[in-house]
C-alpha cells in the first residue's frame, strides 16, 4: 500500500474516531440527570461501545492482531460506518424517549426529547473518492491532463471532492435510503484502483480532428490496432502499417506525338514495419513494391521493383536532441518528400515540384539529428550521399565505380527536361560514384497561436555532383560542380472554414554548369542554365458529405497551378545553346479527392500541361486513383 493511500486512510480513521467520541459526549449528557434515564444511558453506551470497537453482535471481545494493510477499510466504508452510527443513535434515542414519555405520562420531558414527528434519515456525509495510483505506474507526479489534478490528501475535516475526468465514469456509489443496509456492487478501494485504466480505455476522450494532415509515425488514435490498423500485435513493440496507390485513366503520350492512351498502374504498395526495441530505441523501415512487382519469367509482363525505401534506427535521447543512425532516409526538403502518402495530397500524381525539381521520393544513405527547439518549432540536420550527375543504366557503372569510360556516352542525371529526377545516388553495394557528402537541414513551424498553419524552410548543399571519370562526348574530363537547393512551403487549413491553402517555392543553383553532362552531350535540347526554380499555389475546399456506409465522408475539390523553369540563362558547355523551351512548363491541375475515411481516398484529376516547345507539351491527362494509408 502506498504512503499516499495509508495517509488518506489514517486521516479518515482518526476523523471517524474523533467524531465518535464527540457524538458520545453530546448524546450521553442528557441521560444522567435522573433514574428514569438509566435505560437510555445503558443502551446508548452499549451501542457506542459496540460500534466503536467494531465487534459483531454476540461476539466476545478479544484482542485481535492488527489487520493487514490491504484489508483496511476504505475512506468510503469508514464514512459509511459513521453514517450508520449516527442513524442508529438517533433511532435509539427516539425509542427511549417515546417509552419514557408513555410510562410516566409526564410533560416534564425536555422539548428536544418529545418527538413531534419521526426524524428523517440523516443526509449522507459528503464523501471523497480517492483514486489510488497503480504502484507500478511510471509517472509519480500529479496528473494535470484534461484539466484534472490529483493531489495528496490534506488533513482537515472538510475536503473538496476531487473532480473526475470526463473520460472516466464516476465511481461514487449512489446513496441508498438506508446507508447501513447492504450496498450491492460496492467496489472496494482495490477494485477501484485496478479498474481505472480499463475504464478509461473503454471510453476514450473525444479527439478533435486535426487541422493539418496527420504525420506518418504520429501516435495512433484511440482504438487503432498496431498491425495494419486491424489486429493487436503478437509481439510487444511491433507495429506494421501500409500505404499504397492505384492509378488508371487516359493520358497523352508525348513519345507517340501526343496520342491519347488508356492505361493502368498498380503504382506502389509500401509496408511500414516499426519495432520499439526499447522505449528509446526504435527501428523503422519502408519496403516498397512498385508497378506491380518484378518478373522472374519473361512472360510475367512485370517491370516493377522492390526497394528498401527507408531503414534506420532512432535513438530518442531528449526532446531537443535525437539521433538517427546511418541508414536509408529521406532528404529533409519540402513537405511531400517526407510525407508522400497518397492521403497527404489531393491529385492522383504527386505535386509537380516533387516529380523532378525535387526528385521524390528523394532518399539516400544518410544519418541525422533532430528534435524540438521550442513549442511549435522542430529541426533536422542530415549528412547524406551526394546527388550524382549520372542518369543511365546501372549496368554501365564500371567495377571501379566510375561512369563508362570514353568513348562510351552516358545520359546525364541533371538536365533541362527532367531536372534532378535521375540524379539520386544508389543505396546499396558500395556503388556510389563519388566520395562527396551532402548536407541538409530543415525547420518545421506549427505556431500554436495560429492553429491550422504549418510551414517549413529547408536547404540542401553538396560540394560536387560530378561523378568519377566524368567526360564530355569528345573525351574531355568534366570538373566539379556544386549544387544548392532552397525550399519554402506552407499549408494553412483556415479554422472554422472549409478553405485550405498551400504554396511552395524551390530554387536550385549550380556552381559550374559548364561541368554538367547535359551541357556536354551534343544534345542542345536538354541544356541547363545557372539555376532552376519552380513554384505552386493550391486552394482546396473541405465539404462534408455526411454518413455513408457507416463512416463520415468528405469531398475535397481543389485547383493547383505550378510553374517550373529548368532552362534559365547562364548556360555554359560544349553544346550549342539551343534549348526548345520544353523545360519551361505550366501545369493547370483540378480535381476532387473523396475521403470515405481519413485512411482512404478516391481521386479524380484533370491536368492541362503547356510549355514553350513549338510542338507543345502533349502531356494532358484524365486520371483516377485509389490511395490508402493505415
Amino acid at each position: 500500500m502506498s504512503a499516499y493511500r495509508r495517509a488518506s486512510l489514517s486521516n479518515a480513521h482518526d476523523a471517524v474516531t474523533d467524531d465518535c467520541a464527540a457524538a458520545h459526549r453530546l448524546r450521553v449528557v442528557p441521560a444522567i440527570f435522573g433514574p428514569r434515564h438509566a435505560l437510555t444511558l445503558l443502551l446508548t453506551t452499549a451501542a457506542m461501545s459496540g460500534i466503536g470497537a467494531g465487534l459483531a453482535a454476540g461476539e466476545p471481545a478479544k484482542p485481535s492482531p492488527p489487520p493487514a494493510p490491504a484489508a483496511q477499510p476504505s475512506n468510503e466504508e469508514l464514512l459509511r460506518n459513521l453514517q450508520c452510527m449516527e442513524q442508529r443513535i438517533r433511532a435509539l434515542e427516539g425509542q427511549l424517549k417515546s417509552q419514557a414519555a408513555a410510562s410516566t405520562g409526564s410533560t416534564d420531558v425536555p422539548a428536544e426529547s418529545t418527538p413531534a414527528k419521526t426524524d428523517p434519515p440523516p443526509k449522507p456525509f459528503p464523501m471523497r473518492i480517492v483514486q489510488v495510483r497503480d504502484r507500478d505506474a511510471k509517472d509519480k507526479k500529479p496528473s494535470t491532463k484534461n484539466g484534472t489534478e490529483t493531489a495528496p490528501s490534506v488533513a482537515g475535516p472538510a475536503v473538496e471532492p476531487v473532480p473526475v475526468p470526463p473520460s472516466k465514469p464516476s465511481v461514487t456509489p449512489k446513496p441508498a435510503a438506508d446507508p447501513c443496509g447492504p450496498q450491492p456492487n460496492a467496489p472496494s478501494s482495490t477494485r477501484t484502483a485496478t479498474s481505472a485504466a480499463p475504464s478509461a480505455a473503454a471510453t476514450p476522450p473525444a479527439v478533435q480532428a486535426p487541422l493539418l494532415p496527420p504525420l506518418p509515425g504520429a501516435p495512433a488514435t484511440p482504438g487503432s490496432k498496431p498491425i495494419l490498423g486491424l489486429v493487436d500485435s503478437p509481439v510487444p513493440g511491433l507495429s506494421i502499417g501500409a500505404y499504397g496507390e492505384i492509378k488508371f485513366g487516359s493520358f497523352q503520350n508525348p513519345a507517340a506525338n501526343g496520342q491519347w492512351q488508356n492505361g493502368f498502374d498498380a503504382h506502389r504498395l509500401v509496408l511500414l514495419p516499426t519495432y520499439a526495441i526499447t522505449p528509446n530505441i526504435i527501428f523503422n523501415a519502408e519496403i516498397e513494391f512498385e508497378h506491380g512487382g518484378i518478373a522472374f519469367d519473361p512472360d510475367d509482363k512485370l517491370h516493377g521493383s522492390v526497394d528498401i525505401e527507408q531503414i534506420f534506427v532512432d535513438f530518442l535521447i531528449l526532446d531537443q536532441l535525437n539521433w538517427r543512425t546511418p541508414g536509408i532516409d529521406l532528404i529533409p526538403i519540402g513537405y511531400i518528400n517526407q510525407h508522400h502518402e497518397p492521403t497527404q495530397f489531393y491529385s492522383v500524381h504527386r505535386p509537380e515540384l516533387y516529380n523532378g525539381l525535387i526528385p521524390s521520393t528523394w532518399r539516400a544513405p544518410a544519418s541525422s539529428i533532430y528534435g524540438t527547439i521550442t513549442e511549435g518549432i522542430k529541426y533536422q540536420l542530415q549528412v547524406s550521399s551526394s546527388l550524382e550527375d549520372f542518369g543511365d543504366d546501372f549496368g554501365l557503372r564500371t567495377e571501379a565505380n566510375t561512369v563508362p569510360l570514353f568513348p562510351v556516352p552516358y545520359l546525364p542525371g541533371i538536365d533541362g527536361l527532367t531536372a534532378l529526377a535521375f540524379s539520386r545516388p544508389p543505396v546499396g553495394d558500395f556503388r556510389q560514384l563519388s566520395n562527396d557528402l551532402a548536407y541538409s537541414g530543415k525547420l518545421d513551424f506549427t505556431p500554436p497561436f495560429l492553429p491550422g498553419l504549418g510551414w517549413s524552410v529547408s536547404a540542401y548543399y553538396t560540394p560536387n555532383t560530378t561523378p568519377r571519370e566524368a567526360h564530355d562526348d569528345f573525351g574531355n574530363p568534366l570538373g566539379r560542380s556544386s549544387l544548392i537547393m532552397l525550399d519554402a512551403e506552407f499549408r494553412y487549413r483556415i479554422p472554422n472554414t472549409p478553405v485550405e491553402l498551400r504554396g511552395e517555392y524551390v530554387h536550385v543553383t549550380f556552381g559550374h554548369p559548364e561541368n554538367l553532362r547535359a551541357n556536354n552531350d551534343t544534345d542542345p535540347t536538354n541544356n541547363v542554365g545557372k539555376t532552376m526554380f519552380g513554384y505552386s499555389g493550391e486552394v482546396a475546399f473541405h465539404v462534408p458529405l455526411g454518413t455513408i456506409l457507416s463512416s463520415q465522408w468528405e469531398a475535397v475539390p481543389f485547383y493547383r497551378y505550378t510553374y517550373q523553369n529548368f532552362q534559365t540563362g547562364g548556360f555554359a558547355g560544349t553544346d550549342l545553346d539551343m534549348p526548345t523551351g520544353a523545360g519551361q512548363t505550366h501545369f493547370y491541375t483540378t480535381g476532387v479527392a473523396v475521403f470515405p475515411s481519413p485512411n482512404i481516398v478516391l481521386k479524380a484529376t484533370y491536368q492541362r500541361v503547356k510549355n514553350n516547345d513549338p510542338f507543345g507539351a502533349r502531356r494532358d491527362s484524365i486520371l483516377g486513383g485509389v490511395g490508402f494509408f493505415f
